[in-house]
């Protein structure tokens, strides 16, 4: 049985290119970066180049070493983001940080620690896919964090950070400004400066790097104002911002995958293009709705099957050899409620219950979606109770 493979938005497959990266790291450099003899040079020396692609990718052509951190994936990148600048400022109590309602466990757990702790955590709305700006310069008084996704893992909605952070800043000067990139990243154009942001997180593993890697890029204004506290004491790498020998073949991998992401000029355009193939496609079918935001990244599709619940529909579509997901990967382990960012949307808890993730790369095709409107008009029929 062939595999087709609809679930990039959990991960990717590494490419070839990052793959002779990490071989060629692991057998030819391997010496430790802070190392001062040759090969540790040498190792120095494949970091500083890797640092350099990252920084290119977001827009940076001139920055200092504590711009680029490399972390351990996402997670970490926004851990550090969200408890470094908020442990970073001087408690005064009821400090108040903004988000939006459904972000990536990564960010609404933190958040939820730190509203344990007696901050005032404020969710955006996000009705349709959309960031109530109102609602944001209504509340932006008083923020001393702003953290928003820029595009929403499960919905594929892309939201206009710019304005978003603009009218944050409006309000609030001295806010710090994160945006969670990990959806975005090498998906959609963007550059540090567009976003408007002081701290951006990504991650190898969704750009066809491997896995256990990632990156937080770093304000310089934020730096030179000391608004941001490292998480891990140590031996001081990364510029003291995350302490830690660093994960030089996976770093390095991850900057192949990612030039060879901005080599690739059209890649989202024909992501884009296989989108809305399977938008026409799946919405002919009965019973099938597609979830579609106004504004909406290229290779995210969220389809509402009516009458089956997400999980069946996607152990069946699974036997046919087809691999969706029911939600985001990452919060597979956790007790299962109805995903706050598909309420959200506008989504009742029986359709968000009844709703599948489809997420693409540029090597899936028309073909492999052919396959998919086949396999979800035969589930329809074997699984809705008439």
């Amino acid at each position: 049985m062939s595999v087709i493979y609809f679930d990039n938005s959990a991960t990717t497959k590494m490419s070839k290119g990052a793959l002779d990266a990490l071989n060629e790291m692991a057998g030819c450099h391997f010496g430790n970066p802070s190392s001062l003899h040759a090969l540790g040079l040498d190792a120095e020396k494949k970091l500083s180049l890797a640092r350099d692609t990252l920084a290119k990718s977001v827009g940076l052509l001139r920055y200092t070493r504590a711009e680029v951190i490399f972390t351990s994936g996402g997670t970490e990148s926004n851990n550090i983001a969200i408890f470094g600048s908020v442990f970073a400022k001087k408690r005064q109590g009821n400090e108040k940080i903004l988000t939006t309602v459904g972000e990536h466990s990564s960010v609404e757990e933190p958040l939820a620690f730190l509203e344990r702790m007696g901050y005032n955590i404020v969710r955006v709305p996000t009705t349709g896919g959309e960031l109530d700006l109102e609602f944001i310069k209504k509340n932006a008084r008083g923020c001393i964090l702003a953290t928003f996704m820029h595009v929403n893992n499960e919905t594929g909605a892309l939201y206009d950070l710019p304005r978003a952070f603009e009218a944050v800043r409006e309000q609030s000067p001295d806010a710090v400004l994160h945006a969670d990139c990990v959806q975005s990243y090498q998906k959609v154009k963007f550059t540090k400066k567009s976003l408007g942001a002081d701290l951006i997180s990504v991650s190898g593993h969704k750009v066809n790097g491997p896995k256990g890697v990632g990156a937080l890029f770093v304000g310089a204004d934020i730096i030179k104002a000391k608004k941001l506290s490292p998480l891990f004491l140590g031996g001081g790498q990364e510029s003291g911002l995350r302490s830690g020998t660093e994960n030089l073949y996976s770093v390095c991998a991850f900057a192949k995958a990612v030039s060879e992401h901005m080599e690739n000029k059209c890649e989202a355009e024909k992501i884009a293009a296989l989108r809305d193939y399977i938008v026409e496609g799946a919405t002919k079918i009965d019973g099938v709705r597609a979830n579609l935001p106004k504004n909406r990244a290229p290779h995210i599709v969220n389809l509402t099957v009516f009458g089956i619940r997400s999980e069946t529909l996607l152990h069946y579509l699974s036997r046919e050899g087809i691999y969706v997901s029911s939600g985001s990967a990452c919060a597979s382990n956790a007790p299962k409620k109805a995903s706050a960012a598909l309420l959200g949307f506008g989504l009742s808890e029986d359709e968000a219950d009844s709703s599948v993730r489809i997420s693409l790369s540029w090597e899936n095709t028309k073909e492999e979606a052919d396959k998919l409107f086949c396999a979800l008009e035969n589930a329809t029929k074997a699984l809705v109770k008439r």
